[in-house]
């Protein structure tokens, strides 16, 4: 079906109403179509400020700002309005991340481009309609306790990096990794740069990284690169995985081979950081689902796949690797996908769940001009279903479709999503274009559409816990959290299925959401009565590996409910080294005395699976709950 041609101006698709009408709009388990993003959402992450910003490549897109077509906005999911924000030079498949300061790193791109994605440099005599500079070498930073505004074109990396990874570390600052000097659908020998780099630069940037040559080409664009509690780097491209000693510079540790398909762009495999919980002491595991299992000299060159890849299934495989912990990690085989996927996007739940959205079943990421093309899409056959993953289910049973719907929207490449305060999921995008393009019999177009996806649970009445601090530390005193009656149901035993969860959305592009991280802090609990009682929690493990410094997301569930996410800060704010304590030491669980107790104290409240309550609760409680979000 053709899509809908929006209006690109700054409006609202949804009126302010009523906190319980916004309730009842939900659409538990499916999407609701609400706004426009005004430019196409190839990168998007949420800010502390609640709204969802966005980057775009240099294009035609018709909203206009200080006279050229605009590339980046700002979306508020409270009223679903956006603006226009100015960049500078061409962002198009840049790399991003948080910084503990909390401040937004967008770094790398493309050459400065007009009409059709042609290089301005390649028309010297012709005018630069778009008023874009090159941002192949470009650092962006994003101050959301400032200006809140792009500053762009006035600090440049060591060299190009288009499709460059970007990972925080335990200092709060970053590093950059990879990518290639000018683009094309794969890396190129020529144009690769197989070195890192540090944000704030480091003495001796750039380093060398010999595994982003050979081993890994031309698979190695956006490298899947995740922090390890050693402060090491997990780093996964092609086929091959390895553990990489930042500070000593060289490969600490050869992996397995990653089994089935190439999960790296343009395979674009679904991938995430598993719950980081008291039970597996903060020791992660990673997830690859989906991607290509073309080989490794089977690729094409950088002008395209040399073949009509838009027939070829995706793969459908899971596998996982636990790669600290153990003297030969090896891959396990997780359950499989429904159907083939590539560039699914998985985005954490507050319930420790993940939803696995966008995507399709054949192709890959890219497009080109090639007569086999579908419009310029290098994939075709849209996943419009999403399912959940349960990393507590027995395996065998961790995926799910169970009151899911799908959507009407094709999210293809250049797709986003990401996790917004409420639990809801903002998903945009769709872009396989060289340029934007709005032509109603074709496939498959640009698309502004906005939607946002609502868990099954998302219309049950929330928690509102007293008493959420704005800063957690590496370890330290812990606190206090207060449960009321309603939030336990009418009955504290209740108490042993609560949860305190630290989530960081993360900075989403290429089905890819760099950061992303769920962990689930130390607990135990008190009943003050019957009904009512207080959550005693641990600040963040003493390791600031685990889980990086910078903003992030507190939600307390109550048998797998959550309430609205409230923003703290890990850490100390700042860059640099972290100050640590000892682990919060906690009180052990005590109940109060009652006739059919049949709860014993215990010294912790860790658990495993999520148990989904349904409970009763006042229409004036559930409307205070939806006002805490808008």
């Amino acid at each position: 079906m053709p899509i809908r041609v929006p209006k690109y101006k700054k409006r609202s698709l949804l009126a302010a109403a009523s906190v319980l009408s916004l309730s009842q709009a939900a659409n538990p388990g499916g999407y609701e179509l609400v706004g426009d993003s005004l430019v196409s959402a190839q990168m998007a992450f949420l800010g502390r400020d609640g709204n969802v910003w966005i980057l775009d490549k240099t294009e035609n897109n018709p909203t206009q700002i200080n006279g050229h077509p605009a590339w980046a906005a700002v979306y508020n999911p409270k009223d679903n309005t956006a603006e226009p924000k100015d960049v500078v030079t061409n962002s198009f498949c840049a790399g991003g991340a948080v910084l503990a300061d909390g401040r937004w790193l967008n770094v790398g791109g493309n050459q400065a481009v007009t009409h059709g994605g042609a290089a301005v440099n390649d028309y010297p005599d012709k005018p630069n309609p778009y008023q874009n500079e090159d941002g192949g070498a470009a650092i962006r930073i994003l101050d959301l306790a400032g200006s809140k505004e792009w500053s762009d074109n006035d600090q440049f990396m060591t060299g190009r990096r288009w499709y460059p990874t970007v990972e925080t570390l335990g200092g709060g600052d970053a590093i950059i990794m990879g990518g290639d000097e000018w683009g094309g659908y794969i890396n190129g020998e020529a144009q690769n740069n197989p070195t890192y780099e540090f944000y704030p630069p480091r003495d001796g940037d750039p380093v060398d990284f010999d595994f982003l040559r050979e081993r890994t080409m031309p698979i190695n664009l956006y490298p899947l690169a995740y922090l390890l509690p050693s402060g090491r780097l997990f780093v996964q491209a092609m086929y091959a995985a390895i553990i990489w000693d930042i500070d000593d510079k060289l490969e600490y540790k050869t992996l397995p081979d990653i089994p089935h398909a190439a999960r790296a762009y343009p395979a674009s495999g679904a991938t995430a950081v598993l719950p980081l919980t008291p039970e597996n002491d903060y020791n992660p595991s990673f997830l690859f689902c989906g991607g290509q299992d073309i080989p490794q000299d089977g690729w094409g060159n950088e002008g395209g796949p040399g073949f009509d890849i838009t027939k070829k299934w995706a793969d459908k495989s899971c596998v996982r690797i636990q790669p600290e912990g153990s003297e030969n990690p090896q891959w396990e085989e997780d359950d499989e996908l429904p159907e083939p996927r590539t560039m699914g996007n998985f985005i954490y739940l507050p319930n420790g769940q993940l939803v696995l959205l966008n995507g399709g079943a054949k192709g890959s990421a890219g497009y080109g001009n090639d007569t086999w093309a579908v419009g310029q899409s290098y994939a075709d056959d849209p996943t419009y279903m999403p399912l959940i993953f349960d990393p507590n289910a027995p395996k065998g049973e961790r995926i799910s479709r169970d009151g899911l719907d799908g959507s009407d929207v094709a999210r293809l490449y250049h797709s986003v999503a990401t996790l917004l305060e409420d639990g809801s999921v903002w998903v945009s995008g769709s872009n396989p274009n060289v340029d934007v393009i709005q032509t109603e019999d074709r496939q498959w177009n640009t698309d502004y559409r906005v939607e946002r996806w609502y868990p099954t649970w998302y219309n049950e009445p929330r928690p509102q816990p007293q008493g959420l601090p704005d800063q957690l530390s590496y370890g330290g005193h812990s606190f206090d959290i207060q449960l009321s009656s309603s939030d336990l149901k009418g009955d504290s035993r209740n108490l042993q299925n609560v949860k305190a969860v630290v989530i960081r959305p993360g900075f989403s592009t290429h089905a890819m959401n760099f950061g992303q991280r769920y962990l689930e802090l130390r607990t135990t609990w008190t009943a003050t009565s019957e009904e009512e009682g207080i959550l005693h929690v641990a600040q963040m493990p003493n390791n600031p590996n685990i889980f990086q410094p910078g903003p992030a997301l507190i939600f307390i569930t109550v048998d797998g409910i959550p309430s609205y996410g409230h923003w703290v800060t890990i850490g100390s704010g700042e860059i640099g080294v972290q100050p640590t304590s000892e682990n919060s030491q906690l009180e052990p669980s005590s109940d109060v005395e009652r006739p059919d107790s049949q709860v014993q104290n215990s010294s912790s409240a860790y658990r495993g699976s999520v148990v989904p309550g349904l409970f009763a609760i006042s229409a004036i409680g559930a409307i205070a709950s939806l006002a805490n979000y808008l």
